[in-house]
């Protein structure tokens, strides 16, 4: 591996202050952890150490030696071609929705001694958002999928890594049209949901913005283009896209709205906050935040919003340790 020159700490724009990947990535001590990401290391034009993230092996490569240091996982694989996701923006929306719990009620940022359940819509073959929120905050999950594959995955990281056993129930979703029914049971509480939709609206579109991607990665047209981070279709894409995705969860989460807390989902396209907002406000939800995020020069946020009043929600801590009791 080449010697990494010396160069002063600088941070990635925009992270939550949490988030250890804040700083650069120390990619000699990566390579300890995980010796393959070795081969993948390079220097770039300003002669710091990197990797070229548009090659998927890479990539890989680069995510397991991130959860292994930072998360204990000593076990990590996907089935080819699924998504391989980004690891900071990950645990940037982990760490958000701490800052949501304990902004409403709880006081302090919630751990697992507060017996804190999260639903992951969409847990995908890579189970990372489980993988983060119990090493940082001791949640416990349930991950939710349409793909046989990807729970079949996900169960598997679960099972091959003791510090994720007991944690996180992995569920195939029957019906690929619900997002809550056939997932959760009304007698279940949940404290928050999260959700990373599928945002583009057909094939189509998602392979034009696979293009962009590495193009604008690569900054050479010439690349032929491969999705870095992998993905099956019903994670990129679903009809009428993310807008269409967000709206009918929006209104499925008005019959589960006494038996969570809060709300979530990733937002990519500013231009879909319009219709979200109209279909809160027409499901007549209590209170609605919206949460910036960043990494580099990319932008998204969080929208997430609660059925309980106030009154309601000061409550909500007393009302779930006695259902989770029974």
């Amino acid at each position: 591996m080449s010697k990494k020159k010396k160069q002063p700490e600088v941070e990635k724009p925009k992270l939550h202050p949490h988030n250890k990947h804040i700083e650069r990535y120390d990619l000699q001590a990566l390579a300890i952890t995980n010796p393959a990401l070795s081969s993948f290391v390079q220097l770039n034009i300003h002669g710091n150490e990197t990797i070229d993230f548009t090659k998927p092996e890479a990539v890989k490569a680069l995510n397991k030696a991130l959860l292994q240091y930072h998360y204990n996982i000593t076990f990590w694989d996907i089935p080819e071609h699924y998504l391989c996701p980004p690891i900071p923006g990950r645990a940037d929306y982990i760490h958000h929705m701490a800052d949501l719990l304990q902004v409403h009620n709880y006081g302090t940022i919630p751990t697992g001694t507060e017996k804190i359940t999260c639903l992951d819509i969409g847990v995908g073959a890579n189970c990372v958002y489980p993988i983060i929120g119990i090493n940082e905050y001791n949640w416990s999950f349930i991950g939710v999928d349409i793909d046989s594959v990807a729970v079949e995955s996900a169960k598997e990281i679960v099972n091959q890594n003791a510090v994720l056993k007991g944690k996180v129930d992995i569920r195939l979703q029957p019906n690929p049209k619900d997002t809550f029914y056939g997932a959760i049971t009304k007698d279940e509480i949940v404290d928050i949901t999260i959700c990373n939709p599928p945002f583009h609206a057909s094939l189509e579109e998602a392979t034009k913005g696979t293009v962009r991607k590495v193009w604008n990665l690569s900054g050479d047209k010439s690349v032929k283009p491969i999705l870095n981070f992998g993905g099956q279709n019903t994670e990129l894409w679903c009809e009428g896209g993310e807008k269409r995705f967000i709206r009918d969860m929006i209104r499925e989460s008005k019959k589960f709205g006494e038996h969570c807390f809060w709300f979530s989902t990733l937002v990519s396209k500013q231009s879909n906050l319009k219709g979200i907002y109209e279909t809160l406000k027409a499901v007549e939800a209590v209170a609605i935040e919206t949460i910036p995020m960043g990494q580099g020069n990319k932008s998204s946020r969080i929208v997430a919003w609660t059925f309980l009043t106030k009154e309601q929600q000061k409550a909500w801590k007393d009302m779930r340790w006695n259902k989770k009791k029974k």
